[in-house]
């Protein structure tokens, strides 16, 4: 993928979603790590902070299939957000950027920070109709096990194609 593309294929922004399966020891717990690795990520991206990072822990005793903590980071371009879930040590990571940014880099990171055994990972362009001027629009529905549902808009009809 290229870093820049012509006017008329420009996309709106970036997605990467990471799923980090088997964290080191203490990580989805360990909220100076996670908070230092919402700063510390957002510089190694090339990205800028409207505001330092937040995080929160989640309450273990009313919700103890979802303990651990939560947490983002705002940025200019959009933002970076962090779940981690202690019972079974995973951590979920998503980066969402207006801009182009390297899915190499925000990976290593993520690996440097947690050293998860697996981790899958999604990269995703977003808002692929944002810069054009026509009024075509169309949805793409994925779910896990199925073919791909595509709704198309065009001067006020819609059409399903399963």
């Amino acid at each position: 993928m290229t870093k820049m593309k012509a006017a008329s294929n420009q996309v709106f922004g970036y997605q990467m979603l990471l799923d980090l399966y088997d964290c080191k020891p203490g990580a989805c717990d360990d909220l100076t790590l996670c908070y230092d690795f919402l700063d510390k990520i957002v510089a190694e991206l090339g990205m800028e902070k409207q505001s330092p990072p937040s995080i929160f822990r989640s309450d273990e005793i009313r919700f103890p299939d979802k303990a651990g903590l939560s947490g983002w980071a705002p940025l200019i371009e959009s933002s970076i957000v962090i779940h981690t879930l202690t019972p079974k040590n995973y951590i979920s990571v998503d980066v969402y950027c207006c801009k182009y940014f390297d899915p190499k880099k925000a990976r290593a990171v993520c690996e440097r920070y947690f050293a998860p055994k697996r981790i899958d990972e999604q990269f995703i362009e977003r808002g692929i109709d944002y810069y054009k001027s026509d009024s075509n629009y169309q949805t793409l529905t994925v779910k896990k096990g199925s073919k791909p549902e595509v709704v198309a808009k065009k001067e006020h009809d819609l059409v399903s194609v399963k």
